[in-house]
């Protein structure tokens, strides 16, 4: 049988990568691996990771996480990269334009099955599943085009904040962008928090976990898969007011803790420490 797994973010722990794919029996020529982005930057081997992940061909698919929108950008001089990302070796590579070919063709959201999203971030609440993929493909479109650079030197800023359908241009492609990135906290207004990166224990009141925002467009059937908030290590509260299975696959481990997959057959994680 054909197995889907999803993991959490890898950033660049190429030797924790292969160590959990082993533990998980993962086949590299038979079952398929899908990823919620952040591939690179912060561990030690980013270049060794886009290796492997680019060879596995047909049999792997990621969405953009903000430090691989972060490595493209710095491929275009938009950015630095930063000293702590430790991404030196990936650009100096004779192949970095070929992995930042790869990544440009890459989306900010994915369905691997009915039902079943997968994004960096999560899923802003006042869109469905089927919204999300139709404005992942507005920005796919844009990066896979003549000049990619255009939406990657405007994409960098906190405002807008708040979603509204007649935002147009830059303005909406940035808010796109940073829902399906870089989203942790709303406002009660739904506005986007971008300061606040701690365990909800820990956030106040003025805000709120993007998944305990009510979403009326989700239902029993629907799973959401997403990384890019260590901080929760996984911990969705059981009570939340919407119905879906949300799955929070970034557990930390390029800070030392758990490297997580989620096997979509079965709906069991699978979790690699060193």
């Amino acid at each position: 049988m054909i197995k889907n797994y999803v993991i959490g973010d890898i950033q660049g722990c190429y030797k924790g990568l292969k160590r959990a794919l082993k533990k998980a029996n993962f086949r590299p020529a038979k079952d398929k691996l899908w990823a919620v982005g952040d591939l690179v930057a912060r561990g030690p081997d980013s270049l060794s990771t886009l290796e492997y992940l680019y060879d596995l061909g047909p049999h792997f698919e990621t969405v953009l996480g903000n430090h691989d929108l972060h490595l493209i950008a710095a491929a275009y001089g938009i950015s630095e990269p930063k000293p702590q990302d430790k991404l030196q070796p990936l650009i100096k590579s004779k192949h970095f334009s070929k992995y930042i070919d790869f990544l440009l063709k890459k989306p900010l959201a994915v369905q691997p099955m009915k039902d079943v999203l997968i994004t960096h971030a999560g899923l802003y609440p006042k869109w469905s599943i089927d919204k999300a993929i139709l404005l992942s493909q507005e920005v796919e479109s844009i990066l896979t085009g003549p000049k990619p650079e255009k939406l990657l030197s405007n994409m960098y800023g906190n405002i807008p904040n708040s979603w509204n359908k007649t935002l147009e241009g830059y303005a909406r492609h940035r808010f796109i962008v940073n829902a399906f990135t870089r989203m942790r906290y709303l406002h009660h207004d739904y506005s986007l928090d971008f300061k606040n990166k701690s365990h909800p224990d820990h956030a106040g009141k003025e805000v709120l976990p993007w998944f305990l925002a009510y979403n009326p467009k989700l239902k029993a059937k629907h799973t959401l898969l997403f990384g890019h908030w260590a901080a929760l290590l996984g911990d969705i509260p059981p009570q939340k007011p919407n119905p879906a299975r949300i799955v929070a696959l970034d557990t930390g481990f390029v800070w030392g803790n758990k490297l997580s997959l989620y096997c979509l057959e079965n709906s069991k994680i699978i979790q690699f420490e060193e």
